[in-house]
């Protein structure tokens, strides 16, 4: 049976952890398929796989620089991600200032 494809949005294409390590070392400069396979520790052909998905969501950039292509973040592209993710601000902080509290209280009766 062959695998779903994870190329179809963003969340699906950034779950995969090696994708996740490969835009962090892109993020701020451009390489080189041989520096990300030098800077990873993969082969070529998985970094290159890789990449494909990531280009297909637009979350990594390509240009030609002579025979070879230089990759990197676009990083507009990860927006839909940040806002997904500022949603549970509010629950977080909320969660923090309530143990914040009870921390608190529980110090206050072992000092009584």
């Amino acid at each position: 049976m062959a695998r779903k494809a994870t190329t179809f949005d963003l969340f699906s294409a950034i779950a995969e952890p090696r994708r996740r390590e490969l835009i962090e070392k892109l993020i701020g400069k451009e390489l080189f398929v041989n520096q990300l396979v030098a800077l990873l520790g993969w082969k070529q052909p998985t970094v290159s796989k890789h990449l494909k998905v990531l280009k297909e969501v637009g979350v990594v950039s390509e240009r030609k620089e002579g025979r070879m292509r230089v990759y990197k973040v676009n990083a507009p592209s990860l927006k839909p991600v940040q806002e997904w993710v500022n949603q549970f601000e509010n629950y977080w902080e909320y969660n923090l200032d309530n143990l914040e509290v009870y921390l608190e209280d529980i110090q206050t009766k072992k000092e009584e």
